[in-house]
């Protein structure tokens, strides 16, 4: 779910970045010997003192938050949040980042009701906090079993306008998925319908076309709108990505988003049901 063998990178990063820098000091001399290589310190200089910089500040880095991704790489969660409660709270650190990566942590020991707690510590500490978290605290009540309170939640943020793009989509799609896990269907189906011929994200698109197929043409009023909204997502994703080889990348990509791993289910689901039907369609077609 998280980024793991952080502190990995961070050493070959390092020795890389010695490497270049060893080489932007000698090679001069190599190449144009010392007498040329005198004038040409007033070039390389200013870049070795850069990237000196850049490697000092990375070390830096990596010592201040060693705790952090050694616990990350151990996966042991509740040390974890542990670690991150004493940043936010004793210290007042209430960054984007600490407060997703606390909540999820919270969502994987499946402790529901902290992470509604932490929603509420910060939007008396940094509103704005919570807004950029929109997903993971309206993810955790959908984990919690309240999906009435889901719906209300993403609504809320929905209408406040703030949230643009992709991630708009995104908390669209879950408010439609929150509906449809609560049986209002009729609240789900205009989310589906507008993302799965609008949307410009694969999965969203890919998603919303499964849920209009699966789940809302046996409840809509105007089931043929479903069918065709759903047909129309299809075609495109099969158009955008080709293959269940892409499909499958794409999902790699967001794997370590705690919203994109709850429905994860869904998501598999979805990819079998767009590139399964191609080959069966072939199959028909050769009859």
């Amino acid at each position: 779910m998280f980024p793991l063998k952080f502190k990995y990178l961070i050493i070959a990063f390092s020795i890389i970045l010695v490497l270049i820098l060893l080489t932007l000091a000698l090679l001069p001399m190599f190449i144009a010997g010392p007498e040329s290589a005198a004038s040409l310190r007033y070039i390389t200089l200013p870049l070795l003192l850069s990237m000196s910089t850049i490697l000092v500040c990375l070390g830096i880095y990596f010592l201040l938050n060693y705790r952090l991704f050694s616990l990350l790489e151990r996966e042991d969660w509740p040390a974890l949040a542990y670690y991150l409660e004493q940043k936010i709270f004793v210290k007042n650190r209430y960054s984007v980042s600490k407060v997703r990566l606390l909540a999820s942590s919270y969502m994987v020991i499946s402790d529901y009701a902290s992470v509604l707690k932490l929603e509420n510590k910060t939007l008396h500490a940094k509103p704005a906090v919570v807004e950029k978290n929109a997903l993971v605290f309206g993810s955790a009540r959908i984990l919690g079993g309240k999906n009435e309170d889901a719906a209300a939640f993403f609504k809320t943020h929905l209408d406040k306008g703030r949230i643009k793009g992709k991630e708009r989509e995104w908390i669209r799609l879950f408010y439609g998925f929150s509906n449809l896990l609560g049986g209002a269907f009729s609240k789900a189906e205009p989310e589906f319908l507008t993302l799965a011929v609008s949307s410009r994200d694969a999965l969203i698109t890919g998603l919303s076309a499964y849920f209009l197929e699966k789940n809302l043409v046996k409840n809509s009023l105007k089931p043929e709108d479903c069918r065709s909204a759903s047909k129309n997502g299809r075609s495109r994703v099969l158009e955008t990505l080709k293959n269940a080889g892409n499909w499958d990348n794409e999902v790699k990509k967001m794997a370590a988003e705690i919203h994109v791993t709850i429905i994860r289910k869904y998501v598999d689901e979805a990819g079998k049901w767009i590139f399964d039907n191609i080959s069966q369609e072939a199959k028909g077609a050769d009859k």
